[in-house]
């Protein structure tokens, strides 16, 4: 294993501190586990609060986009493990401001337990609390259980767009129907070229040959739909694209924000030369393109690779989508 790093099992909370230190405007640890960041300067009273929660080596996802007009607060666990539901717990109480709270977050087993059991946790505070939950990777599941699938980077958009309805100082319930419509609008797929290497394991996540690639790989090695060889760039966004059509079906006059996220290693360069075949794709199919998002929004790591993601918008989610929001990694307005 080559990181820089002190020790593998201090890795996430000196990141945290590191991160809070450089930010501090931004970002403030709350509670005694050390592993629950909180904005610097808390919502306004009688704004619903939003959180979520998972695990390190995703950044700037989650605890990046705790901030005005987007998250409240969130809990982190080690890297790809999550937090514990006292942390989570935690990070509802850090995000209430008397009006309830959403907990917002990405589908995976061990999180949905944890939130859960937060949740009864929180109920002597008499805190209200509602559930989200992105369920975005079409590669994780066919749409006949779309139940199943995976959350992955739709989530940075139900960020978004329910953080800026509870800006405006909308209701829980509110809210609530805001971010279901923004994560069930989200359809993602990734590419995976090389792995990362969690720093308490000490070894790659996952072995593939320097001249393949695996289609729909997960952001925590989870097994894609196939692997291959490399391709040229050209052909292996088409295929993304493909499935994220097929998943989505957008058609003229639609609406859609799309996503070129970088898993980690990836330059900007490539995401570039990717992004063209999503335009042309989207235009085709005579979609508009809203507001494009490329660069490193929700990593794995350091994993060599990249996700796309499609948002489509109506006027209610792409006037959210477009409100002010601010945190130190995404600024808006």
């Amino acid at each position: 294993m080559k990181k820089i790093l002190n020790a593998p099992e201090d890795y996430v909370d000196e990141m945290l501190a590191g991160l809070v230190a450089a930010h501090p405007e931004h970002y403030r640890l709350h509670g005694e586990s050390g592993k629950v960041v909180a904005r610097a300067v808390p919502g306004k009273a009688g704004k619903v609060g939003i959180v979520t929660g998972g695990g390190s080596g995703h950044l700037p996802v989650f605890t990046g986009y705790v901030g005005a007009g987007l998250l409240d607060a969130c809990a982190i666990g080690d890297v790809f493990s999550s937090p514990s539901a006292e942390q989570m717990a935690d990070a509802i109480r850090a995000a209430d401001s008397g009006a309830g709270v959403l907990r917002l977050y990405g589908n995976y087993g061990g999180d949905v337990m944890n939130f859960d059991m937060a949740g009864d946790l929180v109920e002597f505070d008499d805190i209200a609390c509602t559930t989200v939950l992105l369920a975005d990777d079409v590669a994780s599941a066919p749409p006949e259980e779309a139940e199943k699938r995976r959350g992955v980077a739709g989530m940075v958009y139900a960020f978004k767009i329910a953080g800026a309805a509870a800006e405006e100082g909308r209701d829980l319930d509110a809210v609530t129907a805001v971010a279901r419509k923004a994560a069930d609008a989200c359809r993602s797929i990734g590419v995976a070229l090389g792995p990362c290497t969690v720093p308490q394991a000490g070894r790659p996540t996952f072995e593939i040959a320097e001249d393949e690639i695996e289609m729909g790989m997960g952001i925590h090695g989870e097994p894609g739909v196939w692997r291959g060889k490399l391709r040229p760039a050209d052909e292996i966004a088409g295929e993304m694209m493909d499935r994220l059509l097929a998943d989505m079906r957008p058609g003229s006059g639609d609406r859609v924000s799309v996503m070129v996220n970088s898993l980690g290693a990836t330059p900007p360069e490539e995401l570039y030369i990717l992004y063209n075949v999503v335009r042309a794709r989207l235009e085709s199919a005579g979609a508009a393109i809203v507001m494009p998002l490329v660069g490193r929004y929700a990593t794995s790591m350091e994993m060599s690779g990249v996700s796309f993601t499609l948002c489509r918008l109506d006027p209610e989610t792409e006037a959210l989508l477009k409100a002010p929001c601010d945190c130190a990694f995404w600024r808006v307005g």
